[in-house]
């Protein structure tokens, strides 16, 4: 796709980030419904027929393209915010962070999209997008973890963001200030059990070996 492609030539992947953007004001007061998407379809100026085909899973549909949006937006901010030369600790905080400044303007959008993901036939699919978050956090930190600390990495920043996201919607401070507090308190309880977790990981190296112990009781040293 090139800047010279306009909505009417792109493929119904392309239109999807495109007529998040336009949907994103007039969730506010119609909800992740047909009518604010038929809206945006205006806005971008494709047929309404067109955008409810790129959606064809309805309100669900349209929550998860935008939650990937965000995903893709808080990764690139962090980078151009050299995230990279940041401690590991800073790095997540500043995700969270992110997220939590790019949602700002479409505060009511976030409240009514966690409304439709609370109910009970979006239990999977809400698990499923709260850890792809996660993960897309940890992975814009850098993290590069394979054994059983990528699992609990992820939940553990599951479970810190969506508190951080159920805070944030009640929160009325100027800029958020509670609102970050209320993160970094979380972020270390993260790194407290982070550092724990290494502690035993290096006690545990030390320890002797149960099959070792039984292998010189059955091949004594000479």
């Amino acid at each position: 796709m090139t800047d010279a492609t306009t909505p009417a030539d792109m493929t119904l992947d392309e239109l999807r980030p495109v007529l998040i953007e336009a949907l994103l004001p007039n969730v506010a007061f119609d909800g992740w419904s047909e009518t604010a998407l038929d809206a945006a379809a205006i806005t971008v100026g494709i047929p309404a027929d067109r955008a409810r085909l790129v959606f064809s899973g309805g309100a669900a549909d349209m929550i998860d393209a935008w939650i990937q949006k965000a995903d893709r937006d808080m990764a690139t901010e962090l980078e151009r915010r050299g995230g990279g030369t940041l401690k590991i600790r800073d790095r997540i905080t500043t995700a969270i962070r992110i997220r939590i400044e790019q949602a700002r303007p479409h505060k009511e959008a976030v409240r009514r999209a966690l409304a439709v993901l609370a109910q009970p036939q979006h239990a999977a699919f809400s698990a499923r997008t709260l850890w792809r978050s996660a993960d897309a956090m940890w992975r814009a930190a850098g993290d590069s973890a394979t054994d059983f600390n990528y699992y609990t990495k992820r939940m553990s920043l599951g479970a810190v963001y969506a508190a951080t996201l159920l805070f944030w919607l009640q929160d009325e401070s100027e800029n958020d200030t509670e609102t970050f507090a209320f993160l970094d308190r979380r972020i270390e309880t993260i790194m407290q059990v982070e550092k724990m977790k290494a502690r035993f990981r290096e006690q545990a190296s030390h320890r002797p070996r149960l099959s070792r112990f039984l292998g010189r009781l059955r091949y004594p040293v000479a």
